[in-house]
């Protein structure tokens, strides 16, 4: 699974904040620099990114959360039966 994170490794200085500061642990130390070992778990909170000195940590893609619709798109119908009855009386 690729991640939208992306880590310039000619940037990275290999201080290690990056991996500190992951809530969720994606970010590891590979090789002295920094690498998204676990994209699956990544929030993408982007606290990495804000932190890292020496901007070697991207995001390129604006995350939006979108809430879902207040309004149900299901409509209650009458039954067949009810409107068979109806049909009768009329």
């Amino acid at each position: 699974m690729p991640s939208i994170l992306e880590i310039d490794t000619k940037k990275c200085t290999g201080c290690g904040d990056c991996v500190v500061k992951c809530p969720v642990h994606a970010v590891e130390m590979v090789d002295g620099k920094a690498v998204v070992v676990h994209p699956e778990v990544c929030t993408y909170c982007t606290d990495c990114e804000a932190l890292c000195g020496s901007g070697a940590i991207s995001c390129p893609f604006e995350i939006i959360l979108v809430e879902p619709p207040k309004v149900s798109s299901v409509r209650k119908q009458p039954r067949r039966k009810q409107q068979t009855e109806r049909r009768k009386k009329e």
